[in-house]
């Protein structure tokens, strides 16, 4: 039954481009919990009751007494995740341990410090909780407990049927076979799917609406993704055409004021990294992307590039265009988003 499961979690993550390089299981983890758990009795931070349960006192930090092994023996999830914690510590020595968990784990997280600090673990100081806002759909809740909830599954395959249904409604990709068509609706739908969630804050509770997420016009995945496509296209061309970049002197050409805006927007691209590392947070690499998406677009829209008559103003046009799409496509890679060359 486990083999059967694990294969199935793995499908579905190698569908969502995710991979792990190291899988705790409850079944190891809590054989060290229990460990911990007798080391916390024979130091007399933990007590038992008269049942044979084992409890941590944690009044003394404005908190509640706290089960971690039942009268019969039997682990909690404290029991489990102190086991995780120690063996995460031992096997990677982290600076810092990030628990990307939903906001309803607070309580359970604030509770795991106290208790690995009254076993003098002071890198306990280092855990760090990231919770998340729970997402909604457009309907409501997802309540498990009433089976209102969405399959991994099920949703990539309607975000796939979605992507199919929008691209062909727009006509634009009818030259592509079979199996361009395939990739394409796969690289959109995903980007689509992620790129919703990660643009929003992660403390923040959100409604995913799929038709909205696939939209080639606002704040998408697939207009990023487009706008990056765009650009290839443009270099594509201007290859064509023997147009070779790096080579036209610019010191003449005058910069407009869309042109410098562009350039300062690439100069954030570091500090933006660095704000989203710093503050655990995607949003910022994924709204910062979505500027400079749109930046480019209403640029392409009012300059002209490749029929640009002046040699060194289309050049330096050109090279701005590549950088964006340089930059572009970083900013989407640290989303786990694929780009598209060809749309």
């Amino acid at each position: 039954m486990n083999a059967w499961v694990y294969e199935g979690f793995d499908t579905s993550y190698k569908r969502m481009g995710v991979d792990f390089d190291n899988v705790y299981y409850e079944s190891d983890t809590y054989l060290l919990g229990k460990e911990l758990v007798k080391e916390g009795l024979e130091k007399d931070v933990f007590y038992k009751k008269q049942d044979g349960s084992v409890w941590c006192d944690l009044t003394d930090k404005g908190l509640d007494e706290k089960l971690l092994l039942r009268a019969d023996g039997t682990s909690v999830y404290m029991t489990q995740d102190m086991g995780t914690a120690q063996l995460r510590y031992d096997d990677y020595d982290p600076s810092g341990l990030v628990y990307v968990v939903g906001n309803e784990q607070i309580y359970h997280f604030d509770v795991l410090k106290l208790v690995l600090k009254k076993l003098d673990r002071n890198w306990a100081d280092d855990i760090f909780h990231l919770s998340y806002g729970m997402v909604e759909l457009p309907h409501g809740k997802m309540k498990s407990r009433e089976g209102k909830v969405v399959d991994a599954d099920d949703l990539m395959d309607e975000m796939y049927d979605t992507a199919k249904n929008t691209s062909e409604e727009l006509g634009k990709f009818n030259d592509f076979t079979a199996e361009e068509s395939d990739k394409l609706y796969r690289t959109l739908s995903l980007g689509a799917l992620k790129y919703f969630i990660l643009k929003v804050d992660p403390k923040k509770t959100m409604t995913f609406n799929p038709q909205e997420s696939i939209d080639f016009n606002g704040n998408t995945g697939p207009f990023i993704q487009y706008s990056y496509a765009r650009i290839q296209s443009i270099l594509r061309k201007a290859k064509a055409a023997n147009i070779k970049l790096g080579e036209t002197v610019l010191s003449e050409y005058k910069i407009s004021e869309k042109e410098k805006s562009l350039i300062k927007l690439l100069h954030e691209y570091p500090q933006v990294i660095k704000l989203a590392a710093d503050n655990l947070s995607p949003a910022q690499i994924a709204n910062y992307t979505y500027e400079l998406a749109k930046e480019f677009n209403q640029f392409y829209h009012e300059f002209p590039i490749l029929v640009e008559e002046n040699a060194s103003t289309r050049v330096f046009r050109l090279e701005l265009s590549k950088f964006i799409g340089e930059t572009i496509k970083s900013g989407l890679n640290l989303l786990g988003i694929d780009v598209v060359e060809r749309m």
